[in-house]
C-alpha cells in the first residue's frame, strides 16, 4: 500500500483512529489505494505506525460503517467495490479549502490576494 512516511499521524492531533481513517480516505482519493485492494492487517499496520492494534481495528470499523471498507472473514479487510471515491476526493478538497478560507478570514486577506498566492504556490509546485 504505502510506506510509513505516507501516513500522517500526529500523536497530539486528536484521536489516532480518526487520523488513520482520514489517511485511508486520502489514499483512495489520490489513487494510492484502489477499489478491491486489500489493506494491511490491523496488527501489521499498528506495528508500522507504532499504535495499538485496537486503534486500527476501530478505524477500519468506522470505515466499514461508512461503506468504504469490507471485512471478508479469513481473508482480510478490503476497499469496497462501490466505495465512494469521488465523493471522498471532493470532501477532502472542500475540507482543505474551508481550512484555507478560515485562515484567510483570520488574517483579513482579500479573496483576490488569496487566489493570487494560491496560484503562485500551485505554479511553483509547492505543497
Amino acid at each position: 500500500m504505502t510506506n510509513r512516511d505516507d501516513w500522517l499521524i500526529d500523536m497530539d492531533a486528536g484521536p489516532i483512529f480518526v487520523q488513520i481513517a482520514k489517511n485511508v480516505r486520502r489514499f483512495l482519493a489520490r489513487g494510492d489505494l484502489t477499489v478491491g485492494e486489500k489493506l494491511p492487517s490491523a496488527r501489521d499496520l499498528a506495528a508500522r505506525l507504532s499504535v495499538n492494534p485496537n486503534t486500527v481495528v476501530h478505524a477500519y470499523s468506522e470505515l466499514e460503517v461508512q461503506g468504504v471498507l469490507e471485512t471478508k472473514r479469513g481473508l482480510g479487510t478490503f476497499v469496497r467495490e462501490d466505495a465512494p471515491v469521488e465523493t471522498m476526493q471532493q470532501d477532502l478538497l472542500r475540507s482543505a479549502a474551508m481550512r484555507y478560507a478560515s485562515e484567510l478570514r483570520r488574517l483579513g486577506v482579500s479573496t483576490k490576494e488569496a487566489m493570487a498566492v494560491l496560484q503562485e504556490v500551485l505554479d511553483a509546485g509547492e505543497t
